[in-house]
């Protein structure tokens, strides 16, 4: 099944004013989102400077800021976290409350600016693990909580991926997934063929979820996007388990 954002839903965003917000003293939030970064050493140092400038980029983009406003609220938590085996994860940018244009800008700058701090081994079941307890306790009163964990290869270390996806999922969580299938040299070890395959039946779950799936560099930065678009604003579809045609019409 294939899924575009139609012109007319993502006008209506454009078109969206700023919801009233909640008491200060409540922290509500429309959506508490962990974007989850693969920096084990299967990522070399092209790869993880695309994904961070992707990133950076992405949450520059006037989309994500009418995204956010379109919401009851009108604002969102987000963090940013780099992870690789059971005893690597890094919350490279903690918890902050995104409303507007100028409150993204602000994250995407502290973003850009923190080293990225290569690992080892890949576990994904980690990430998920990590970013779980993160969502539990981070003062915020969601409406939604979602993980977007990215990465170019299965889990090769910790529990199993599933029973971490499973158990996020029974507490309220939505896993989405961003798999990257790049090309690569012939001396590096290649992408599983079947990397997509893997995310939709081992790592996404929960209302609406969905993966993207990225095969060229050029293309990280503007598929990323348009997937954070559809997580904030929640126009994913409720069915789970397929991969999305993200078309947005142009800036």
């Amino acid at each position: 099944m294939r899924f575009a954002l139609k012109p007319l839903v993502f006008m209506a965003l454009l078109a969206a004013g700023p919801a009233a917000s909640a008491a200060d003293d409540d922290m509500a939030v429309d959506l508490a989102l962990v974007m989850a970064v693969d920096v084990s050493l299967s990522i070399d140092e092209k790869e993880a400077a695309i994904q961070r400038n992707g990133y950076v980029h992405a949450l520059t983009d006037k989309r994500v800021a009418d995204a956010i406003r379109s919401g009851p609220i009108g604002r969102i938590a987000i963090t940013y976290v780099e992870w690789s085996s059971v005893y690597h994860q890094i919350q490279v940018v903690p918890w902050r409350v995104i409303s507007d244009a100028k409150s993204a800008k602000a994250f995407a700058d502290e973003l850009s600016k923190a080293p990225v701090k290569p690992g080892s081994t890949t576990s994904i079941s980690g990430g998920i693990d990590f970013a779980v307890k993160l969502l539990d306790d981070n003062g915020y009163d969601a409406s939604r909580k979602v993980i977007d964990i990215s990465g170019d290869g299965y889990s090769d270390y910790g529990r199993p991926v599933k029973d971490a996806r499973d158990d996020a999922v029974k507490g309220g969580v939505t896993v989405n997934g961003l798999a990257m299938m790049f090309e690569r040299p012939k001396w590096k070890q290649e992408v599983p063929e079947d990397l997509d395959r893997y995310y939709n039946e081992q790592v996404i779950g929960g209302p609406g979820a969905f993966f993207v799936t990225v095969r060229t560099p050029n293309d990280f930065s503007q598929s990323l996007l348009h997937k954070l678009v559809l997580e904030i604003a929640d126009l994913a579809p409720t069915n789970t388990g397929a991969e999305r045609d993200l078309s947005l019409p142009a800036r």
